[in-house]
């Protein structure tokens, strides 16, 4: 059994290694247009966040069977580009439109423009969802493997000392939501050091880079999955699973780094050529949702709509 899977893991990879070299696979459409179309109206957008690990790296790891499967049913952003390194500055960006600051240790607070704020004064509710948050509503420094840098609400004036807090929840409740409470318009799911491809997995004094690929894809695997298959996100819902930072590039200050899109009314087997960062994700968000103000960079930024039916 095992042998079998690692051949199919295989095949996957090479399909998609294939794609990302130029060949674009069987029935595979290719836009190389500029950002156009019409952003649907949605319930629920769902944003995962992995770690720094290069375009080249991702999309065609036969390590990463899900991942992958999911980039070739789905839309692939081939020319998605992170902001800046080190990790926090792509995260403020993800959030309020501009990089605020480099500094992973930053232990202040950020009063611009933000997500939440717009979320909330358009009426639409909002959760994050971390991996190992040692406490609804925490707001505090790092408690390995959960590492606040990787989750910026934790900064925003908006949240911090508010009730707004309390919308910070431990990942553990991300099932429950899903199954029975319902998710928020916007979540924003954080995996801990450990699973986001970080740092070694658990339990691994050393590992390499398939060894980080592989629990990674397992884990949206079994944590993710679940809800691309709840009937609720398949009726009106998207999934977005970027990366912060390429592990070595910078172009674009952040490097190359895969983006797949995943939902309804996401069209399939579609990849663009379209140069996108990450504040396009972030104009998306709340394009989707209804919200009509767009904080920092994200007011001006290509709209990416073409990734729609």
């Amino acid at each position: 059994m095992r042998t079998q899977m690692g051949k199919v893991a295989v095949v996957v990879g090479l399909t998609l290694l294939l794609a990302s070299c130029g060949s674009t696979g069987p029935g595979k459409s290719v836009s190389s247009g500029s950002g156009v179309g019409s952003v649907p109206a949605l319930n629920n957008v769902v944003v995962v966040v992995l770690e720094n690990q290069d375009f080249t790296s991702i999309v065609g790891n036969a390590n990463m069977p899900f991942l992958n499967g999911l980039a070739n049913s789905n839309s692939l952003a081939t020319q998605y580009f992170a902001n800046t390194h080190p990790s926090i500055g792509n995260y403020f960006m993800l959030t309020t439109g501009a990089t605020v600051t480099n500094d992973d240790s930053f232990s202040g607070t950020v009063s611009a423009d933000n997500i939440a704020r717009e979320l909330t004064n358009a009426g639409k509710s909002w959760r994050v969802y971390a991996e190992n948050l040692p406490s609804t509503g925490y707001t505090g420094g790092d408690v390995y493997p959960y590492l606040k840098h990787h989750n910026p609400f934790a900064y925003f004036t908006d949240v911090v000392g508010t009730p707004q807090a309390q919308n910070i929840v431990s990942f553990s409740q991300f099932n429950s939501d899903v199954v029975s409470a319902g998710l928020p318009s916007f979540a924003l799911v954080v995996p801990n050091a450990q699973n986001d491809m970080h740092d070694c997995p658990s339990g691994f004094a050393t590992c390499t880079l398939a060894d980080k690929a592989a629990n990674t894809d397992a884990w949206l695997q079994n944590n993710i999955g679940p809800m691309i298959n709840s009937t609720s996100f398949q009726n009106n819902g998207l999934l977005v699973i970027t990366f912060d930072e390429s592990a070595g590039d910078n172009t674009n200050g952040g490097g190359r780094v895969a983006t797949i899109l995943i939902g309804a009314h996401v069209k399939q087997q579609f990849s663009s050529t379209t140069t996108y960062q990450h504040q396009s994700l972030l104009r998306l968000a709340l394009q989707a949702l209804g919200v009509g103000t767009f904080p920092g960079a994200s007011a001006n930024a290509p709209g990416m709509g073409e990734f729609f039916q």
